[in-house]
């Protein structure tokens, strides 16, 4: 029993005296012993009301204290023999360039000024020369002992005087001696080399002695030879500098446990070099989370005195909420060099496989896979979100097989680069841009639906798991090749008043759909809310990639929901963190990853690679021939006109799917493929809702959704500018 029990124990036995003078007294070993033993009942039974409750016993005095041996050795994690660079091919063909490069760049450098450090040298061998003589006659006459025979003198310590002067006359005997004999060899030997060497070897050790004497005569603070390669200098992470950071963030249960005289880290590993950089890991205090110290994520490098771009506090999603891994790098991450990029010089590419687009705090390649895939990019602006959008889209033109469908509703012509290997294209926001989306989006549509027909037909063998792979793809007969979609500022589409919700019906059927037909859809937007982004679209995509943003609204619409309580948060990023973000995609937990850095030039030049592979494999076509769609014949058709050719004044009320079917009747070249549900998106931006109506068929009432004919005639009316007419 602890002190706090026996103080308890004493307290109670205080008051119950008190109240009771007449009270028997207690043997304190009983009431000890009372407490620790089972009860039969938890809880006073009503029959003696008077007995007060007792506590169960919950804890197991002795026995076993948690797993068994084998089972925590199951569970132990081994630490991987070789390092994580030495297991990657990529890694390692990375740190090996770096060394190559590295030794290549200091032999050069150095190899350039050789003939400077001769003559420098040889300019200092006088120098040096002198340097060699006073230092050879002092060490001769033993001068280092001067300083402690004054000092004897001056305190008149005769015996330790007398001591220091026999050391210093066998020293001098004995120097002397050994420098007779260096000087003898030496001239001896000089005599012999000039008498009796070839010419080359006299000028080779000449060479020789003269630059030797040059390189001690050099001046301290201005050394011949400087270095290649100015390293920077980093203050090694240490347990006390960490807790020192943690302690200075101002958390409340951090602050307690430091005035307890506790550590605000459990350190769970050792602290160790990771990448270019320092890895710590450990347990936070009970209560405290890894999102509080990501919030606090400026304070923290201000304690670590390190850049904001070189701290990154995460979390470990396979462990509790409070298990934080602080990685604190060399450099900043928005400044640090990155490898260069495989794609960037040659290349082609096979978007059923991974590709690095980017690197994490560490330098490591961070791949993804395109297909299969519908992403989500959103950021304020000026963060890199279109650059990373553009960067996508390199990638998918370097696979020939790949149609790419773009759109730049900014209209700035950030996506220009690309021009010449889009099938479609267009730059600006007016309504003739909205339509040439519109039409290209219902072809698109179209296209949906044929390949789910032609992925139904196929035999199991050769599509198993119904869905388009790259070994169908390659196949032109089936039609399944790679079909790419990137948007920059689609919030221009989905807010729109007219055709608003019918393309957000198509491009929420592409994000379901799509990647299972060999869709990929890229949406990217400075504005991540309700309406940027529909609900259908931002919880279906599958790859998130999510720059600087300044809210948790903001972040959890592109990163998901529940994404910033988990210490996900892409409001950390500072203002120089451009192309930096959190990517959520490829299987794996949300990551921070510094895009590949591609400028308009480099875009250009990849592009054009593009359309080569493109000529060479017969698949240009579209806007990049200067082919341009055939108009809409959506376009030229008024809906509302039509309804009410179809639906006559002698059926006020029609079901919605009688009246599509009336419609592809009417124009099966523009209403061949809608449904009801189709309907009912296109007539929501003309203010007309569908209703329920009720039909008696086979005796039964049947309740459908469907229109009524007056509020179209309105609607009509109202567009028109003539009420009266309705």
């Amino acid at each position: 029993m602890n002190h706090d029990d026996e103080n308890e124990l004493f307290e109670r036995l205080e008051s119950e005296m008190t109240a009771d003078e007449g009270s028997e007294v207690v043997d304190l070993n009983q009431a000890r012993s009372a407490r620790t033993k089972p009860t039969e009942s938890a809880a006073p039974t009503p029959d003696d009301p008077e007995d007060p409750p007792t506590r169960p016993v919950v804890d197991k005095p002795g026995g076993s204290s948690g797993p068994g041996f084998m089972d925590r050795v199951r569970g132990a994690k081994r630490r991987p023999v070789l390092p994580a660079w030495a297991l990657s091919k990529p890694e390692f063909v990375t740190a090996a360039g770096w060394l190559i490069g590295h030794t290549w760049h200091t032999a050069a450098y150095h190899g350039v000024r050789l003939p400077w450090y001769g003559l420098r040298l040889t300019a200092q061998s006088p120098r040096g020369a002198a340097e060699f003589i006073s230092g050879s006659l002092r060490w001769v006459t033993d001068r280092e002992g001067d300083p402690l025979r004054s000092a004897a003198a001056r305190r008149e310590d005769v015996e330790e005087y007398l001591k220091l002067s026999r050391q210093r006359d066998r020293r001098v005997r004995w120097r002397t001696l050994v420098a007779v004999v260096a000087s003898v060899v030496g001239t001896a030997t000089a005599t012999y080399l000039y008498v009796l060497a070839p010419g080359w070897l006299l000028a080779l050790s000449g060479g020789l002695v003269a630059l030797a004497l040059g390189w001690l005569g050099q001046p301290v603070d201005d050394p011949i030879v400087h270095r290649a390669v100015e390293i920077p200098k980093v203050q090694k992470l240490t347990s006390d500098i960490v807790l020192r950071a943690l302690g200075a963030l101002s958390i409340a249960q951090i602050n307690q446990v430091i005035v307890k005289g506790n550590d605000p880290l459990t350190f769970t590993a050792p602290i160790t070099r990771d990448g270019p950089g320092w890895r710590a890991e450990g347990d936070l205090p009970f209560g405290v989370t890894v999102a509080d110290v990501v919030d606090k994520r400026d304070k923290l490098a201000s304690g670590l005195r390190r850049p904001l771009g070189c701290v990154w506090p995460d979390a470990v999603p396979e462990e509790h909420t409070g298990r934080l891994v602080l990685w604190v790098g060399d450099q900043d991450m928005s400044k640090a060099k990155q490898p260069a990029w495989p794609l960037a010089k040659s290349g082609s590419v096979d978007l059923f496989k991974p590709v690095a687009f980017g690197t994490d705090q560490r330098g490591r390649w961070v791949e993804i896979t395109l297909m299969y895939i519908a992403a989500v990019i959103g950021a304020i602006p000026r963060m890199g979100k279109t650059f990373l959008l553009r960067l996508l889209l390199l990638i998918a033109a370097l696979d020939p097989r790949a149609e790419l469908h773009l759109f730049d509703l900014k209209g700035t012509g950030d996506l220009g680069p690309l021009e010449s290997v889009a099938y479609r294209y267009r730059a600006g926001d007016e309504d003739e841009d909205i339509l040439y989306v519109l039409a290209d989006l219902r072809e698109l549509r179209g296209e949906l639906r044929r390949r789910a027909k032609v992925i139904r037909s196929l035999p199991r063998d050769l599509c198993p798991e119904s869905k388009v792979t790259s070994d169908l793809a390659s196949k032109k007969s089936l039609g399944l090749h790679p079909i790419v979609v990137g948007v920059d500022e689609c919030q221009v589409l989905f807010e729109h008043p007219k055709y608003g919700e019918e393309i957000k019906e198509i491009c929420t059927d592409i994000t379901k759909r799509g990647p299972a037909l060999g869709f990929v859809q890229l949406l990217s937007t400075q504005r991540p809310d309700r309406d940027a982004l529909p609900p259908g679209i931002s919880a279906n995509a599958s790859a998130r990639f999510c720059l600087k943003v300044m809210g948790q609204i903001e972040n959890d619409m592109v990163l998901g929901t529940g994404a910033y309580k988990r210490g996900v948060r892409a409001t950390m990023f500072a203002w120089a963190d451009k192309g930096i973000h959190y990517f959520v995609g490829e299987g794996a937990d949300a990551r921070i990853v510094r895009s590949i850095y591609a400028d308009a030039v480099i875009a250009e030049r990849i592009a054009l690679r593009g359309r080569k592979l493109r000529e060479d494999a017969g698949t240009l076509a579209g806007h990049a021939l200067g082919e341009e769609p055939q108009s809409d014949p959506g376009a030229s058709y008024d809906l509302l006109a039509d309804i009410l050719t179809v639906v006559s004044a002698k059926e006020p009320k029609l079901w919605s799917d009688a009246v599509v079917s009336r419609l592809a009747e009417l124009r099966p070249d523009v209403y061949g493929e809608w449904s009801a549900e189709q309907l009912t998106a296109s007539l929501k931006p003309c203010g007309i809702s569908t209703i329920q109506i009720g039909r008696r068929v086979d005796g039964k009432v049947v309740n459908r959704r469907g229109i009524a004919r007056t509020d179209v005639v309105n609607a009509v009316a109202e567009r028109d500018g003539k009420p009266d007419a309705a």
